[in-house]
């Protein structure tokens, strides 16, 4: 035995740290630990659960009171899909722009040393990212409709201008999904170390490079989670849409609704819910794709 050896035996052997695995008690409050957690499950089973099977058993329910996927096939098939396809692009569409000129107000708040502005713009997101449904379209149609304020001052029906299509309600989403933007890309910009841009300018780098390969790469995967989350939020929403545009767009919320009240075909209840499966299938991608998206810039940005 060497000089080298004896001590890190001696220290292997001694500290009470090696080998030494955790205490009975430690593992016996860790294994009750869960049982805090209790309600929370048991609120998220009824609320979420039950639904859900229900949702799910409707979906796959045909006429004969036997399962099958007549249901599922017809809510992709003819209109329905139609109506699909138009929410999946009013939804990317809207994100897309929300996350760019989000991400712009964002930084130019995060920027300014003015901390009243900071908290004005932030307080104002807050409240404006919740601002929907028919208050939010009845601001509009008294806006840009027809006879809006805007409209008739700016001559914008003249130019062809209609809030009632496509195009008038993805300015309409804007409204909500900016602000939401703005709230979740903030603190990733807050997380930007001024020591990466001071590294970055010592060695020559110009503010273009510095956000080409510093600031864009490490704000991406919040870029993409915010990208994921606006998508979500314009996928589900209904009630701005059925009060401003009613079926002159096709979106599936307004096919669910029509379905489930009978506006179209009677006895077509079991299609919406197939109809609502289809969402949750969509927005389950949506959640695997954020998640993952979010632990990552929060490992970058910690």
């Amino acid at each position: 035995m060497t000089l080298l050896d004896s001590p890190a035996r001696a220290s292997a052997g001694t500290s009470p740290a090696a080998g030494a695995g955790p205490r009975p008690g430690a593992l016996r409050r860790r294994s009750w630990a869960w049982l805090a957690a209790l309600p929370l499950f048991l609120v998220v089973a009824v609320a979420f659960g039950l639904p859900a099977l229900a949702m799910a058993d409707g979906a796959f329910t045909v006429g004969d009171g036997g399962y099958g996927l007549d249901n599922v096939t017809r809510s992709v098939d003819g209109a329905y899909r139609t109506a699909l396809l138009g929410s999946v692009k009013l939804s990317a569409l809207t994100a897309a722009a929300g996350t760019l000129f989000g991400l712009l107000l964002a930084q130019a708040v995060v920027s300014s040393r003015g901390r009243a502005l900071r908290e004005a713009v932030l307080t104002a997101s807050g409240v404006l990212a919740n601002f929907g449904g028919v208050p939010l379209a009845f601001a509009f149609v008294a806006t840009l409709g027809n006879a809006g304020v805007l409209t008739t001052r700016l001559g914008l029906d003249e130019h062809g201008w209609s809030l009632y299509g496509f195009w008038g309600l993805a300015l309409t989403y804007l409204y909500f999904l900016v602000p939401l933007m703005v709230l979740t890309v903030a603190p990733a910009l807050d997380g930007l170390r001024v020591q990466w841009r001071e590294a970055a300018r010592d060695c020559g780098a110009s503010t273009w490079q510095y956000w080409r390969h510093v600031g864009v790469p490490v704000l991406l995967p919040t870029l993409l989670g915010g990208f994921v989350l606006l998508f979500g939020s314009a996928f589900a929403a209904y009630a701005t849409a059925a009060a401003m545009v009613g079926s002159s767009v096709p979106l599936v919320t307004l096919q669910i609704a029509d379905a489930l009240s009978g506006n179209v075909l009677v006895g077509q209840e079991n299609v919406a819910l197939a109809l609502s499966l289809d969402m949750v299938l969509v927005a389950a991608v949506v959640m695997a794709v954020h998640l993952p998206l979010q632990r990552r810039s929060t490992r970058w940005l910690a």
